[in-house]
């Protein structure tokens, strides 16, 4: 089970609560993904590709929606694209 933030809201150590849910997790893949043959810097090198990947998603998803928005607007208004 991983553990939930203490507070919904902004508290001073949500990060490092959250960092601790995470290690086990954490632990278990790298635990995993060394018992298949794959080093440590191979599993940290393809976790951090993987975070840069998802975080270009995630810009990528708000860009596309902020344009979304936009066009709606324009069409709720009646103006052409």
């Amino acid at each position: 089970m991983i553990n939930p933030p203490r507070r919904q809201e902004e508290y001073p150590d949500r990060a490092i609560d959250c960092q601790e849910a995470m290690e086990p997790g954490f632990q278990a893949i790298v635990d995993c993904m060394l018992d298949a043959g794959w080093s440590r810097g191979e599993i940290l090198k393809s976790l951090k590709r993987l975070i840069a990947a998802d975080n270009m998603t995630q810009k990528e998803n708000a860009r596309t929606e902020a344009e979304l928005a936009i066009a709606r607007a324009m069409i709720r208004a009646g103006k052409s694209l």
